[in-house]
């Protein structure tokens, strides 16, 4: 009996021994890690990835969509006929280019439409996305060219546009369209 207990005994100081081993090595490793990562400055960067150059086509669109959108903007505090406007509408077309007067139009009829406008204001993005595509229509199809004009038509109408200046500006978007086909 007595040495069954000592064997008992023996085994468990050893088991106990061992569990605290498991610990303290369990730590040592943490500790090691936290130091090195520490000494990194706490950051282990991912490794660089080869990421493609942007598309200088790309930039350029969405640099003329916010201008556009900003232009949109300024005509609901000031209800002029901004130069940016006419400069952001002649910046839109990256193929065929309409007619000066033909983007001057659409921007005396576009600022009658949005000037003072704050209904608008949500959907400026949007019609700016549009008129810069139909500057584009040579990317689009006869469908897609009909969708901008229905969207544009329905920016203009649900923004409260009276349906004057809102035909008018349709007007000019048809004649942009067709010159940039």
């Amino acid at each position: 009996m007595k040495t069954s207990l000592v064997l008992f005994c023996a085994l468990f100081v050893a088991g106990s021994v061992s569990a605290d081993v498991y610990t303290i090595a369990k730590q040592q490793a943490k500790n090691v890690a936290n130091n090195e990562s520490a000494q990194q400055g706490g950051y282990n960067p991912p490794p660089p990835q080869n990421n493609p150059p942007p598309d200088p086509a790309l930039e350029a669109t969405l640099r003329n969509i916010t201008a556009l959108r900003v232009d949109f903007e300024n005509l609901e505090t000031n209800p002029t006929n901004p130069p940016s406007l006419n400069n952001d509408l002649t910046a839109a077309a990256q193929g065929a280019k309409p007619s000066p007067a033909t983007i001057a139009r659409l921007a005396q009829d576009l600022t009658a439409a949005l000037a003072g406008n704050k209904k608008l204001r949500a959907q400026q993005q949007k019609l700016a996305q549009y008129v810069h595509a139909i500057f584009n229509s040579s990317h689009l199809s006869s469908a897609q060219q009909q969708m901008v004009l229905d969207g544009v038509q329905k920016i203009l109408q649900d923004g409260g546009v009276s349906d004057y200046d809102a035909a008018r500006v349709i007007k000019d978007i048809k004649k942009i369209a067709t010159a940039t086909e």
